[in-house]
């Protein structure tokens, strides 16, 4: 936590240029971040109430030294310098009580600002469509959530009260130099000035190597984890680049020598310099006040409260310093956030919902004449395409990659929306449909099933939380995978492990299938479910699949044509478009497309579909 006159980052800064180009990009308007305090308005005006106080009472110390000096010892007065010492130890622990509740105050406003942006930031962005996740980098959202919402803890708690404080105790002491000496202030107000900037040029300096060495570590932890895991060693076995991995290994560690070396030189011209100013100062104004000339008759105890005073305002007055780049600093933090939070959905929810209910539904999956453009394309995905799947009837999709077909899946579960046309449900657009009922309408299946990082159980009832174990246990035997979860030492409470690696792909597609079965949708789309799966563990899904299917509306996404021979209706995709239909047998007859896709699925080394 900051203390009152630090500044965020503990030393002088300059504004980052990525900060700049953050806030040319997405300006940030200051009514927009202070609406953020307005439910915690009270608590904000009590911080700062007491940020004030603390700084006129600070003040009050050194003139009851003065007091002390001048009177009370001189003169043998104990009542005078027992009352004024009492008064000096009063105000102390008087300004440490008022700072721990102004931390905590700060602090709980800061905290239940951050949870506001962090919940509000999390909602929106599981609103957004899958295409934008597509564009963006995890890494990147990942950042914007937790880094940066978690870095304005310093904005929130460090920078605002900072400056307050800085302000607050410059004003206050310079006052109270003035009504001690004036002749002696205008001395401080000559000299200090340039020792502040000196100083906070020297920190520059070291900030600049600091942020460059900070860098060569980046990249000496990059190599590391390049090189020196498990796939960087096979790869540089394999390549052969072990010694070029080793020189520019030892390439970035010299540098690090070097810029190591600079910053504690630079460090040790900081500390020198600011021991000298610190030494030079108090001196003139020794020297100033003990002339008979200057001194205006000058008592020991008036010197000794300015040059307490004097010595009190030199990192206040730092801190102001910094007020630009702290100042350009936060407001690029919250313009990361706001960018996000102004993001509209490519698939927005419907703003007057249609009601449906998916026990009574029929699963009528109607794809009428739609086409699909992604963003910054020059053709489209998917040209004035039309499906219909009939209630309890299995259409499959087949062709080569990038024929479409999978994003006529998307279409189905609404991952994204139409350019033209429209997908409906029991006669329903989708786009009328909220998230939660479209759903329990449409279950998916892929090829890239995700569980997870948590036990069998929780990633089963993601899909229903009121399922009983019988439920999960049920939904588990129709999927093939009771015996596989029954074997296992922990039962349901085995934790699967990041992205579900404790299993093999196909033990994973039938955990993925029993989940789909609680949710028990009307309709399901299986798209590319066993793609990356060896035969015999295509065959155990294949199975799993089938009973899954049973009585439901399917659109399947085929890779290998011998999972679909019996789909009521295959539809061949090429380029976007439908180019034929029928049965198996119809399009086999017809030696078309299909019939060369079959040929190419029988050759021992097949091409992809």
């Amino acid at each position: 936590m900051m203390h009152i006159g630090a500044t965020p980052t503990g030393r002088p800064g300059r504004v980052s240029e990525q900060d700049r180009e953050q806030l040319a990009g997405h300006p940030v308007r200051v009514g927009r971040v202070l609406a953020l305090f307005r439910p915690h308005r009270g608590a904000v005006g009590a911080v700062m109430g007491i940020i004030a106080l603390v700084a006129l009472l600070g003040m009050a110390q050194p003139f009851l030294l003065r007091e002390v000096v001048d009177r009370a010892i001189p003169r043998q007065d104990v009542p005078l310098l027992v009352g004024t010492v009492g008064a000096m130890v009063g105000i102390t622990v008087v300004v440490q009580l008022l700072g721990v509740v102004q931390t905590w105050m700060a602090a709980a406003v800061g905290q239940r600002v951050m949870h506001g942006l962090r919940t509000s930031l999390f909602d929106h962005l599981q609103r957004q469509s899958l295409g934008f996740f597509t564009r963006t980098r995890g890494g990147e959202v990942q950042s914007r959530l937790v880094n940066d919402i978690a870095s304005m803890q310093g904005v929130l708690t460090g920078t605002a009260t900072s400056i307050a404080s800085n302000v607050t105790t410059v004003a206050a002491t310079v006052v109270a130099m003035v009504a001690l000496s004036p002749r002696l202030s205008l001395l401080t107000l000559i000299v200090l000035p340039p020792a502040v900037i000196m100083t906070r040029r020297v920190a520059l300096l070291r900030r600049e190597i600091t942020a460059e060495r900070q860098r060569t570590m980046a990249r000496l932890h990059g190599q590391v984890e390049d090189h020196l895991s498990v796939s960087g060693v096979r790869l540089a076995k394999t390549l052969g680049t072990a010694g070029r991995a080793s020189a520019r290994f030892a390439d970035t560690s010299r540098d690090l020598i070097g810029l190591e070396l600079r910053s504690q030189l630079a460090g040790r011209w900081r500390m020198a310099t600011m021991q000298t100013l610190f030494a030079v100062i108090p001196a003139a104004i020794y020297l100033v006040a003990g002339l008979p000339a200057t001194s205006g008759g000058m008592t020991i105890g008036t010197l000794i409260a300015f040059t307490t005073l004097q010595a009190g305002v030199f990192m206040p007055l730092m801190g102001l310093l910094n007020v630009s780049s702290q100042w350009v600093s936060s407001m690029a933090l919250f313009s990361r956030i706001f960018e996000y939070l102004d993001l509209e959905p490519d698939v927005p929810e419907p703003a007057d919902p249609a009601r449906v209910d998916a026990h009574a539904a029929r699963g009528l999956l109607e794809i009428e004449g739609v086409s699909v453009r992604y963003p910054g394309a020059d053709r489209n995905a998917v040209h004035d395409v039309s499906v219909t799947v009939e209630p309890g009837r299995t259409v499959a999709l087949v062709g080569h990659t990038g024929s479409g077909k999978s994003t006529l899946a998307h279409l189905a579960s609404r991952l994204i929306d139409p350019t033209s046309g429209a997908v409906r449900v029991d006669g329903a657009d989708v786009r009328d449909l909220r998230r939660e009922d479209l759903s329990a309408l449409v279950g998916v299946v892929s090829q890239e099933s995700y569980l997870a990082h948590a036990s069998i159980r929780e990633n089963l009832l993601a899909a229903r939380p009121d399922a009983s174990d019988d439920d999960l246990w049920r939904a588990l035997g129709v999927a093939q995978a009771a015996d596989l979860v029954a074997g296992l030492p922990e039962g349901l409470d085995t934790v699967v492990g990041a992205r579900g690696l404790r299993f093999s792909g196909g033990e994973v597609q039938r955990l993925a299938i029993a989940r789909t079965l609680l949710r028990d949708p009307p309709i399901l789309v299986l798209d590319e479910a066993t793609s990356a799966l060896d035969t015999r563990t295509e065959r155990a899904v294949q199975a799993a699949l089938g009973r899954l299917a049973a009585g439901r509306t399917t659109l399947v996404i085929a890779h290998r044509l011998s999972t679909i021979r019996d789909a009521d209706e295959i539809v061949v995709m090429d380029g976007g478009r439908v180019v034929e239909r029928g049965d198996h047998a119809a399009l086999m007859a017809l030696d078309g497309r299909y019939a060369a896709l079959a040929a190419r699925d029988r050759d021992p080394d097949p091409m992809p579909v």
